[in-house]
């Protein structure tokens, strides 16, 4: 009887060994999981294994109890993204220093060490972006347990709406529409300049109008999604590229639509006293039969076209650089209007001479009849040949719709005048 306890002990190391035994050959014939789904797979284990630790000793009996594959096969960790196909930075960390580092598109599998190969600080770090949405990470120990890494990914918090061109005289107003102020900035390059826009999202129809804009100052614009951050690039006509420009911004918030407006002023050196003074000359040489007879016609079938509230917006004084014109514009349609009265489409009246009408007459521009064919002449006396006047009339009146869109309209006005005029 006195010898039992040493036989309990003996049978007790007998069995710790042989858990032993049996551990280390799961540790060595383990494999991973041989049917995996069709997605791409990334592993993640260190080259280096974690150096044997007590943990080792202690694998045997936690197997005994959650099984052999839960204590010696490699992980296996599902990671997606929503929205799907986000990009993923993936890193093995232990005790504070990276060991590997691996980039994939979700959906992704991840093979990490088994549990009995990893350290009590070993974790496992997720990265997520995509493009129009805010990254975020995610840690996990690998003492945890875990086989699927779900990210949703938060938009972010501006967008892109839309964006609108203005060019008169050799000047040139963007303008980006958003629901929220605007961070941003300017970088000049060779051939033109990049306007930054900070946490901004590029939407489709933001996409639409940016690479619709043309003129006879910038050649073409476009924008691409880097990272957080949007850069809408615009490049200037080759006869412009070197000419010293000066930029110049301004923001405001358009309550009735409840969004915010950058504007950025592209002013060429080019375009100086010289540009203004043409300008005035072309005005001077419009005379009575300009509005009058079928151009009439031509003004009435474009406004009728056209979106009233798009129309307004666009003629309404905004601190743009074709106020000044629209202005001018607008007193010498009294000059040449029957007795200095300028008719609106409200049936109201106005003599432009007074100060204060010349105000109300500018405000309620887009119903002064006569005033569009007006600044198609105005345009046609500026630009030299006639895609530049139909491109400098469309930032004029309808800055909002794409070049396509205004080119229909500005036909079926034509095709209005040209009836009209046949026919005498």
């Amino acid at each position: 009887m006195r010898n039992r306890p040493a036989r309990v002990g003996g049978r007790i190391a007998l069995i710790l060994v042989g858990l032993l035994g049996f551990g280390l050959a799961c540790a060595t014939s383990s494999e991973p999981s041989p049917s995996e789904p069709e997605m791409e797979v990334i592993d993640l284990s260190p080259e280096v294994p974690k150096t044997w630790t007590f943990r080792h000793l202690t694998a045997p009996v936690l197997a005994v109890f959650r099984g052999v594959n839960y204590v010696y096969a490699p992980r296996r960790v599902e990671v997606e993204t929503t929205p799907a196909g986000g990009y993923v930075d993936l890193f093995y960390v232990r005790s504070g220093f990276q060991k590997r580092f691996e980039q994939g598109e979700s959906p992704v599998i991840v093979r990490l060490p088994s549990r009995v190969e990893a350290g009590p600080r070993d974790v496992f770090t997720v990265r997520a972006f995509a493009e129009g949405y805010q990254p975020k990470s995610l840690t996990f120990k690998l003492s945890e347990d875990f086989d699927t890494v779900a990210i949703d990914l938060e938009p972010l918090p501006n967008s892109l709406e839309a964006v609108s061109h203005r060019y008169f005289a050799g000047r040139s107003s963007i303008r980006f529409v958003t629901p929220e102020a605007l961070n941003f900035r300017v970088q000049e390059a060779d051939d033109g300049y990049a306007i930054i826009l900070n946490e901004t999202a590029y939407t489709p129809s933001g996409k639409t109008s940016v690479e619709s804009i043309e003129s006879p100052l910038i050649a073409e614009g476009y924008g691409q999604q880097l990272g957080q951050d949007l850069m809408v690039k615009f490049v200037l006509q080759n006869s412009h590229q070197g000419d010293p420009v000066e930029i110049r911004s301004r923001q405001r918030y358009d309550g009735p639509r409840d969004l915010h407006e950058l504007v950025i002023d592209l002013v060429p050196r080019s375009a100086s006293a010289t540009s203004i003074e043409k300008a005035l000359q072309a005005l001077d040489a419009l005379g009575p039969s300009d509005i009058s007879g079928c151009a009439m016609i031509f003004d009435a079938a474009l406004r009728s076209e056209l979106n009233v509230g798009e129309l307004a917006r666009a003629l309404r004084p905004q601190g743009e650089v074709t106020d000044r014109y629209l202005r001018a514009a607008m007193r010498r349609l009294s000059e040449l209007s029957v007795d200095g009265v300028i008719d609106f489409t409200d049936g109201s009246q106005l003599r432009t001479g007074h100060t204060i009408e010349l105000e109300m007459a500018i405000a309620n521009a887009s119903m002064a009849q006569g005033y569009l064919v007006l600044l198609r002449g105005f345009v046609g006396g500026l630009e030299p040949d006639a895609s530049s006047q139909q491109a400098a009339l469309k930032s004029l009146v309808a800055p909002e719709i794409s070049p396509a869109e205004f080119d229909a309209l500005w036909l079926r006005a034509d095709e209005a005048e040209r009836r009209c005029l046949a026919s005498r």
